[in-house]
């Protein structure tokens, strides 16, 4: 064991003993050990005979800082990154890592309650059904049961280079069964793009028979939004920095009269229902929790200097680090009516195209293709900064398709 004594006095600035440290930075000498092993916080000497730990009593911030990210959960490769920052910077990484635990944590609570809302609702279906003890719910919980309505979409996608990039890192999808969008960036953001919606394809996607149930779906949605990050991390590997490409994404899967929404990134996805246009995504950005907490107005937002950095998106895996950081996007089900349009977008147009705008070119189109057009032709008024892809869907009552 290592010796609790003083190798010189706290006071003096001299080095002190791990035992010394331990009690003035409030750890434990086997924490200490540990942050050590890990290259977390390594001691100002190490005696080369008796291997005994020395520390400067100027790395007490320093060694408390690791404890207090170790208490908000933030993983010990992360904290690596951010003890070698100056303050300024270690607090922006530690905003942009709380922000995106309350956005999965968020992400959580909606299907959690989504799961309460069915089970409920499956729940009193059941006890109106004397002796139904093998039933998973009414017609009305099995998409595509006798007697449901049966609706489809009509759709149309389109992306473009915009006026200013000369590649085009964007992808779009427009099918009977998915609508996508999808933001490359990076060395390989263009393939990222491509293979997150590739992945989503009907061809590649277990739900389309017409006839899951709620859970069935939530189920196969998680399936394939994990079909979507390998994708991707598959695509990006070969290039020098792979955790540096990526793409965001926006997708949904239609099946009976629900659809299945999977998200992560800030593309958008919106919903012109009763002639108003509602944002049914959430950015996963760092702009986005700063306006959640009050700490920037939307008014600031659109120029603040951090707008493009996101919490979260598919992304490569870091080589240099042994197990990587997994992004989920969000997966979550919706009702949807007949007579529903649907706009899903990358910020290539959100951000230079003000939400009423897109709302006037929606609703002004008559199909989904002259939308996306005049979406596209939109943001090239505004200067066409980015790339733009933008996606549109009609929902019609089958028979009408």
């Amino acid at each position: 064991m290592e010796r609790e004594g003083r190798a010189g006095g706290a006071a003096s600035g001299e080095l002190v003993t791990i035992g010394e440290f331990a009690r003035l930075s409030r750890l434990s000498a086997k924490a200490l050990r540990r942050y050590d092993e890990l290259g977390l916080l390594r001691p100002a000497l190490v005696d080369p005979v008796n291997g005994y730990r020395y520390y400067d009593p100027a790395q007490v911030e320093g060694a408390r800082l690791v404890a207090w990210l170790r208490r908000i959960g933030m993983p010990l490769s992360r904290i690596g990154r951010i003890v070698a920052l100056d303050a300024g910077a270690a607090a922006v990484e530690i905003r942009a890592y709380w922000a995106r635990v309350e956005a999965e944590t968020a992400a959580r609570r909606d299907l959690a309650m989504y799961l309460v809302d069915h089970l409920s609702a499956e729940g009193g279906a059941m006890s109106r059904k004397p002796g139904n003890t093998g039933s998973t719910g009414s017609t009305g919980n099995v998409l595509g049961g006798p007697g449901a309505v049966q609706l489809a979409i009509r759709c149309a996608a389109l992306t473009d280079t915009g006026s200013v990039r000369t590649t085009n890192q964007d992808a779009a999808f427009a099918g009977p069964r998915l609508l996508a969008v999808a933001d490359g960036f990076g060395e390989g953001g263009a393939e990222a793009s491509a293979a997150a919606i590739e992945a989503l394809k009907p061809s590649a996607w277990g739900g389309g028979d017409g006839a899951l149930s709620a859970a069935d779906l939530l189920n196969a949605l998680e399936d394939t939004a994990d079909s979507a990050s390998r994708a991707v991390r598959d695509a990006v590997a070969p290039c020098a920095d792979p955790d540096g490409s990526g793409t965001t994404l926006t997708a949904m899967l239609w099946i009976g009269s629900r659809l299945g929404l999977v998200h992560i990134g800030d593309s958008r996805a919106y919903l012109l229902r009763g002639g108003e246009l509602f944002r049914i995504t959430h950015d996963h950005s760092l702009v986005q929790s700063m306006i959640d907490d009050g700490s920037l107005s939307r008014e600031e937002a659109a120029s603040h200097p951090g707008r493009a950095l996101l919490l979260k998106a598919l992304v490569g895996e870091a080589r240099s680090a042994p197990v990587a950081v997994a992004c989920r996007p969000d997966v979550r089900l919706r009702e949807v009516l007949a007579g529903d349009r649907y706009l899903l977008c990358s910020d290539g147009l959100s951000a230079v195209v003000d939400e009423s705008e897109l709302r006037a070119a929606v609703i002004a189109a008559e199909a989904p293709e002259e939308a996306v057009r005049r979406l596209v032709g939109l943001a090239h008024e505004a200067g066409g900064p980015d790339n733009v892809a933008c996606a549109v869907a009609d929902v019609v009552i089958a028979a009408e398709e």
